[in-house]
């Protein structure tokens, strides 16, 4: 169906260029192991995912969860892994382990918070979104309780940073959600007081390094990019100075950009190229040998609101505070059209083949052709329940977990 609140900007050559080459991604769906998906970049290349949406029969299986939640449901294998919170305060942290095929439990573990857990309300301890290495499964709540088990919930360690680092906390909650490079687990605990970023052994759980880090709340997560000079990869830390990328492996600073960025929505990565919301959206380019990056271009038309950028192929798109999806050009910043969507929106839009998946705060999934010369609202479905995680997709399915509940969509 095409909608009606579409905003229309003529279509130009640098549209039409993206969409040329715009085909479906190489990719096979596979696993889905941290927040936004492989790299972070929120695309799942080939799933055939359906995009007209209906109830009774995309709607494969709904799990009721112990506790609240807005981290994203991750998948390893046939397997689905998702932390949650319960208790009068939040207190007993929870990860359990789903069946892919049928939502069966196959596990679950709790623990308690050792660290604070007081949050806004909209939010939750477990905010954070878990991530693996294929072999472990990380962890990391807002009371900086951090735990690792195998796939099949065996503790191997767990630590209490609050304990080792008593002010590490803001009265908000926070939910900076790890990555792992390598055999390095890179947290950031940002917030007003005692404020850091790690790389944690993933074999000990002890700190290979520590950087201080702005005392200021911050809830982004840090984002894989590649060193031009080694082809290496670099863990780009964003706060609200700027980025600095720093090697996981020893937490040395490998280039710096100083002119602010947002503490809400998170870069997104291409190979070499980092889009910042940073005045609007920032693109930035590594430059061998030299300790700040190029500027590509900047866009205060590509604001993002809560939702972070979404890097897909040449084009960038970007959810703003009023809903509406912004479609732009990669290469040069330049805004190409606009769509009106239903609803706020906490989650980030994830995609498979030419389709976005945008889940809003009321749990409306709503999804996009992006091929469409100004975007097209092609398949909705109403879950009835607040969703303000991000979503996931493996194994030509949408995993999301709402307030009460994790969903498998899928076609029938």
């Amino acid at each position: 169906m095409k909608s009606s609140t579409s905003l229309a900007i003529p279509r130009t050559a640098a549209l039409a260029a993206a969409l040329a080459c715009l085909t479906p991604l190489a990719s096979q769906a596979g696993d889905w192991r941290q927040f936004r998906g492989p790299l972070g970049r929120d695309i799942a290349g080939e799933a055939s995912l359906p995009a007209t949406l209906d109830a009774d029969t995309n709607i494969a299986w709904k799990i009721p969860l112990p506790g609240r939640g807005l981290s994203s449901p991750i998948i390893v294998g046939d397997r689905i892994y998702v932390t949650a919170a319960s208790g009068p305060q939040q207190k007993t942290l929870h990860v359990l382990c789903f069946s892919a095929k049928d939502g069966g439990k196959l596990w679950e573990r709790r623990f308690q918070a050792t660290g604070r857990t007081m949050t806004h309300d909209k939010t939750s301890v477990a905010a954070p979104t878990p991530v693996s290495d294929g072999r472990q499964i990380f962890a990391l709540y807002s009371s900086n309780d951090l735990v690792c088990l195998d796939l099949d919930g065996n503790l191997l360690w767990m630590r209490g940073l609050t304990l080792d680092y008593p002010n590490a906390s803001n009265s908000l909650g926070m939910a900076s959600s790890p990555v792992v490079i390598g055999d390095v687990l890179v947290v950031q605990v940002e917030n007003d007081s005692e404020s850091f970023a790690a790389g944690i052994d993933v074999r000990t759980g002890m700190n290979r390094w520590k950087l201080d880090r702005p005392k200021l709340a911050n809830w982004t997560s840090p984002q894989q990019m590649t060193d031009p000079d080694n082809g290496r990869p670099v863990v780009a830390l964003q706060s609200s100075t700027g980025i600095d990328a720093v090697d996981p492996a020893t937490g040395r600073t490998v280039w710096t950009f100083g002119d602010g960025a947002s503490t809400i929505p998170s870069s997104a990565s291409g190979k070499d190229v980092l889009y910042v919301p940073s005045n609007g959206l920032t693109a930035l380019q590594p430059d061998p040998g030299s300790s700040q990056p190029r500027q590509l271009w900047n866009s205060r038309t590509l604001r993002p609101g809560t939702a972070s950028p979404v890097l897909w192929r040449d084009l960038v798109f970007v959810l703003n505070a009023a809903g509406v999806l912004n479609c732009g050009s990669a290469k040069d910043g330049e805004r190409l059209w606009q769509l009106r969507l239903k609803g706020a929106f906490s989650a980030t839009p994830v995609g498979a083949g030419h389709h976005l998946y945008c889940v809003n705060e009321t749990g409306q999934v709503q999804v996009v052709d992006v091929t469409a010369p100004e975007g097209e609202i092609v398949g909705s479905l109403d879950l009835g329940e607040t969703v303000l995680g991000t979503p996931s997709i493996a194994g030509d399915a949408l995993y999301l977990r709402s307030d009460g509940n994790l969903w498998k969509i899928s076609q029938p």
